[in-house]
């Protein structure tokens, strides 16, 4: 296998371009659909930080929360997770599901809106 850039380094080199090439010369309409590419390119860059460390954490505390096997994926124990909740076998006052819920939000958040203020913890 040869060494080829990473997904990661050819992302953060077209948002380069765009940010230090293309935008300061584009106006109107280019220029916004440019920023519109590259906050797009931010997020998946955020994405590829943030996402699979994210979703393990989420996958492990679904699998302890509704004592599950930890090997199933992650959209099946939220699937389970929204059937157990709209039957009302879980709620709020569940061990546990606050705090899940919490977590799982700011991870995403992580990744769609870091500089969200509410993510600030000064």
């Amino acid at each position: 296998m040869h060494d080829a850039p990473s997904q990661k380094e050819m992302i953060t080199a077209v948002k380069a371009f765009i940010d230090e090439t293309a935008m300061p010369s584009l106006t109107g309409h280019a220029a916004f659909h440019a920023r519109v590419a590259s906050n797009v390119l931010a997020t998946v860059l955020r994405e590829l930080d943030i996402r699979p460390s994210a979703e393990a954490a989420e996958r492990q505390r679904l699998a302890a929360l509704l004592n599950a096997d930890s090997t199933a994926s992650a959209r099946n124990l939220n699937e389970q997770l929204c059937t157990l909740l709209q039957r009302g076998d879980m709620d709020l006052t569940t061990p546990g599901l606050l705090e899940h819920l919490k977590t799982t939000t700011i991870d995403q958040l992580s990744v769609d809106q870091p500089a969200y203020s509410g993510l600030q913890t000064d």
